[in-house]
């Protein structure tokens, strides 16, 4: 498959920036990761990870590819709501605050969400959640590599091929050597160029371009993007927040860092990592919707952002685009190795295959698994199969059925199995047709509504009396 190159930077000046990134990442990852000594230093960081490097973390693995390439797509096909379609994504980490806080209270010495899942609602419901979780994680880590591929030939002409793999085994490298504290460690060093790069082309555009001129030319060319009252784009508000909710609440990227995270850093870091993140998604969206006004031809849009930022700062700035670029691919595909890796080993390789084996066998298994997602997610991205919202959004009502299992589980007690079970799979099912018959935009939305509804009725009509000490399962085991 052909894929269309812009040649903002030479491919020689891509080489010379992606050779320094990868070297970066790596050495810095290897020096984080020696001190990984035990299992919960190599999948937790050690558990005492404070609020610098826990808000770092969050925000660098939220400002993923998706929010700087899918936010201004967003805006491009879908307006003003598109912009804000994609900053309610900030509601997720914003929510997950509380959680975050009562989670690392209940759950003192767990490792994943699964975790949480199964002693919270059983083998079952574990099975299903696991399956959801680990489909996500996966569709996830794709849409990151793809991602990558198309950056690097849209930007530097390196073909998409080449890049992506690149990038997939510059990441894969650091995570093996250093498990989450390579990745928080390289996400708190990531975070600070991404914020200085959006800053940087914050500005530059702001600067450039006109309101006024940007206005009129969306009024004569495509006044559908000034509509405030555009139904798929209102749906879309609803569906990307319902979305980022559901990714948050149910992966184990984000319950990873609340049990690396020490107790009183963690609700702190979710919600200063949420607030930070939140104009992100606006100013990309702007960047956009500007494309008009400056002359540039967009063929593709999931490239509109870095095309705009690329031509508004010329050279200097199409370097700067592709190193924050570069960072917020690595920090997301940094996480979702580990954490991914994490679940597998600990759920399933641990908990169903070899409950008796020991860290040294535990940490060659997590080894193993993270070099399998990597080789697995090349093999699928080769092909590279539809654009990024068609990939990521397929996988919306999955974890958006898991909202109301996990909110209920954490703060009531009558919430049941039942429940939990038929939630995931009603929203699933739901979300999954709305998809494919009306639009992406609707299946989050529509998937996390069944949900609801579902959970809530069955606990009204089988209700629970869960005792909250059980999520602590060494105390429990030693109290049975």
């Amino acid at each position: 498959m052909e894929h269309q190159s812009y040649n903002i930077i030479s491919p020689e000046h891509g080489w010379i920036i992606i050779a320094g990134l990868s070297v970066l990442w790596i050495g810095l990852g290897y020096y984080w990761g020696r001190r990984a000594k035990s299992m919960d230093g190599y999948m937790l960081a050690g558990r005492r990870v404070g609020l610098a490097l826990g808000t770092a973390t969050v925000m660098a693995t939220w400002v993923t590819s998706n929010t700087t390439m899918l936010a201004p797509q967003f805006a491009l096909e879908l307006g003003i709501w598109g912009m804000i379609a994609y900053s309610t994504a900030a509601l997720g980490l914003l929510l997950f605050a509380p959680l975050a806080a009562r989670i690392r209270r209940l759950m003192p010495r767990g490792y994943t969400s699964g975790d949480f899942i199964r002693l919270r609602y059983g083998k079952p419901a574990w099975v299903l959640f696991l399956l959801i979780s680990i489909f996500y994680g996966f569709i996830w880590l794709i849409s990151m590599g793809m991602a990558g591929g198309i950056l690097m030939n849209a930007i530097a002409g390196i073909p998409y091929e080449i890049g992506m793999s690149v990038i997939l085994f510059v990441c894969v490298a650091y995570t093996l050597f250093g498990g989450l504290y390579a990745v928080i460690g390289t996400d708190y060093v990531q975070s600070v160029l991404i914020l200085i790069g959006i800053v940087i082309i914050g500005v530059a555009v702001f600067q450039l371009v006109d309101f006024g001129t940007v206005y009129a030319d969306l009024s004569t060319d495509k006044p559908m993007l000034l509509n405030a009252l555009l139904p798929a784009s209102i749906m879309a508000v609803f569906n990307n927040l319902l979305f980022g909710v559901g990714e948050v609440f149910h992966s184990n990227v984000w319950w990873s860092r609340v049990f690396a995270m020490s107790q009183k850093a963690g609700r702190r870091a979710y919600l200063i990592g949420g607030l930070i993140w939140l104009p992100v998604p606006v100013a990309a969206g702007f960047i956009a919707l500007s494309s008009g006004s400056i002359g540039i031809n967009i063929t593709r849009p999931d490239m509109v952002g870095p095309l705009v930022a690329a031509n508004v700062l010329g050279q200097a700035g199409a370097i700067v685009v592709f190193m924050v670029f570069f960072c917020s691919l690595a920090s997301s595909l940094d996480s979702l190795l580990a954490s991914t890796s994490d679940l597998i080993t600990q759920d399933i390789y641990k908990k169903m295959i070899k409950p008796q084996a020991s860290e040294a066998q535990l940490r060659k298994a997590s080894s193993r698994i993270v070099l399998g997602l990597g080789f697995v997610a090349w093999i699928v991205c080769l092909p590279r199969i539809g654009t990024l919202a068609d990939v990521l959004f397929f996988a919306g009502p999955l974890v958006a059925s898991t909202i109301w299992p996990i909110a209920t589980g954490l703060f009531w007690r009558k919430a049941n199995a039942r429940g939990a079970i038929a939630g995931m799979i009603a929203g699933s099912v739901t979300g999954l047709v709305f998809y494919f018959v009306v639009g992406w935009y609707s299946a989050s939305l529509i998937g996390a509504a069944t949900s609801m509804i579902v959970v809530v009725l069955f606990t009204y009509l089988f209700p629970g009396t869960f005792e909250w000490h059980k999520l602590d399962e060494k105390t429990a085991a030693s109290n049975a």
